[in-house]
C-alpha cells in the first residue's frame, strides 16, 4: 500500500476581525513545487476563492515564492490570500515583523505587522485604470452607471452614484463569465452603514468566483482611482459582499498599502 504524503493547510479569514467574515483562503506551505495539475486539484478540493501555495525562495529576493489558485485557474495576483499567507507565517515566527514574497507576475510583495495593531499592512502594485466605454459590461452589471474604466491586467471598474446602488446590484454573471476578468462595482460610501469612504463589490465568474467576498487586488485598482477623486492619499474602504470586510487603503507612489486583520479558522493536513 502506497504511503500517503502529508501537506499542512491553514484556513484563514482575511480582512476579518472575527470568524466567518472577510474572505477565506487556504494557505499551504510546501517544501518544493508540486506539478501544476496537483496544485490545481488541491485548490479545487479546498473549494475556496483562493489557495496560496508557498515554497522557500532560493533567489535571495524574498522569504518565499508565492502562487495563487482559484478552484478553476491560477491567477496573476491575489491580495487576500497574500495577507493570509503573511498571517500564517508571522504567527509562526513571532520574532519576525515582515515577510516578503516573490511572485511570477506581480513582482515582490510584502506583508508586515501593523505596529501595535493586531492587523497587518500589505504592499501591492498600484493599477491605474483608464476611462473606457464598456457598454456590454455596464448592461450586464445593471444599475445607473456613472463611468467605466479598464486596466489591461483584466480589471473592469464600474462606478455608481451611491453605495446603496452597489449593494442592490444583481449582475448577469452568465454574460460576464467569458475570460479572466475581475468586475469591480464601486461608489462613494456616504450614508452607508459601514461608515467607509468607499464601498465596492467584486465579481469574477470567469475564474470560478461568482462574487468574491473581499478582494485585495480590486483595491489595487480602487486605490489610485479614489485617492485622485477624493483628493487625498488614504481612505477607508468596505467590500459589501454577504460576508463583508474593511480595508484600509493608501497610495504610495506606484504601490498601494492595504491594511486589515486575519482570523485563523482551521488547521489541518492534506493527504495525497
Amino acid at each position: 500500500m502506497t504511503a500517503l504524503r502529508s501537506f499542512p493547510v491553514t484556513r484563514v479569514d482575511a480582512f476579518a476581525d472575527r470568524p466567518f467574515t472577510g474572505n477565506p483562503a487556504a494557505v499551504m506551505p510546501l517544501e518544493e513545487w508540486l506539478s501544476d495539475e496537483v496544485l490545481q486539484a488541491m485548490a479545487a478540493e479546498n473549494n475556496l476563492a483562493e489557495t496560496a501555495f508557498l515554497v522557500p525562495d532560493e533567489s535571495g529576493e524574498a522569504d518565499y515564492e508565492l502562487r495563487w489558485f482559484t478552484p478553476a485557474i491560477e491567477v496573476a495576483l491575489c491580495g487576500h490570500a497574500t495577507l493570509a499567507s503573511g498571517h500564517v507565517l508571522l504567527s509562526a515566527a513571532q520574532w519576525r515583523n515582515e515577510m516578503r514574497f516573490r511572485t511570477r507576475k506581480a513582482g515582490i510583495l510584502q506583508v508586515a505587522r501593523n505596529g501595535d495593531d493586531e492587523g497587518y499592512r500589505m504592499e501591492l502594485p498600484a493599477y491605474r485604470a483608464g476611462a473606457k466605454p464598456l457598454p456590454d459590461i455596464a448592461r450586464a452589471m445593471g444599475g445607473d452607471v456613472v463611468e467605466t474604466l479598464w486596466h489591461d491586467g483584466g480589471y473592469a471598474l464600474i462606478v455608481y452614484h451611491s453605495a446603496e446602488e452597489v449593494r442592490a446590484l444583481t449582475p448577469d454573471l452568465a454574460l460576464l463569465s467569458g475570460g479572466d476578468i475581475l468586475y469591480i462595482a464601486t461608489a462613494p460610501g456616504a450614508g452607508d452603514p459601514s461608515g467607509a469612504d468607499v464601498v465596492s463589490r467584486a465579481f469574477a465568474p470567469g475564474a470560478g468566483i461568482p462574487e468574491d467576498p473581499v478582494t485585495g487586488s480590486a483595491h489595487s485598482v480602487l486605490t489610485p482611482y479614489w485617492t485622485t477623486r477624493l483628493g487625498r492619499d488614504a481612505f477607508a474602504a468596505y467590500q459589501a459582499s454577504m460576508r463583508g470586510g474593511h480595508v484600509g487603503c493608501r497610495l504610495i507612489g506606484d504601490r498601494v498599502e492595504l491594511t486589515g486583520r486575519c482570523v485563523t479558522t482551521l488547521v489541518g493536513e492534506f493527504l495525497l
